[in-house]
């Protein structure tokens, strides 16, 4: 799975909004806090506010908030908003790709790749990354000997 710039910087934004408890921030300040490009982020926070994650606000007490609250927004459905489906196969969802031969079940193995990624990233929220307090499963998946590991 790749991970774009465009998502990781969205969801450090995200958290760091979730940690202000509903007071607004500027792009800037979210930049700066996170040491993200302003101008890269700007565009993020557009299309976040576009697609109903964040709100603006304009003015001297403007800035951006959380458009919900923050045990309510899943990394998974940020990654939907702003990248599509979690899991695709040339372009394709992995239940439309078709195999045939000796590689019939590799559809089982695509399916089952989104599965796992779901049961990480749809359960998993903007509070519970910033209070730390992950889900088990997430925690068991972390503490597997060679999780950390590069392969």
């Amino acid at each position: 799975m790749h991970i774009s710039a465009r998502i990781e910087y969205a969801l450090r934004a995200l958290c760091t909004l979730a940690a202000q408890d509903g007071e607004p921030l500027t792009a800037e300040e979210l930049a700066q806090a996170q040491g993200l490009p302003v101008r890269f982020l700007r565009a993020i926070l557009n299309d976040l506010r576009r697609v109903g994650i964040v709100t603006s606000q304009r003015g001297n007490e403007g800035g951006y908030k959380l458009a919900r609250p923050a045990s309510e927004i899943t990394v998974g459905e940020v990654f939907r908003r702003l990248e599509g489906p979690l899991a695709e196969v040339r372009g394709m969802r992995p239940e439309s790709a078709s195999y045939e031969a000796a590689a019939i079940h590799l559809q089982k193995v695509w399916v089952a790749v989104r599965a796992c990624l779901r049961g990480v990233l749809d359960e998993v929220t903007l509070e519970q990354v910033v209070s730390g307090k992950l889900p088990n499963p997430v925690v068991r998946l972390v503490s597997r000997p060679g999780a950390w590991e590069p392969h």
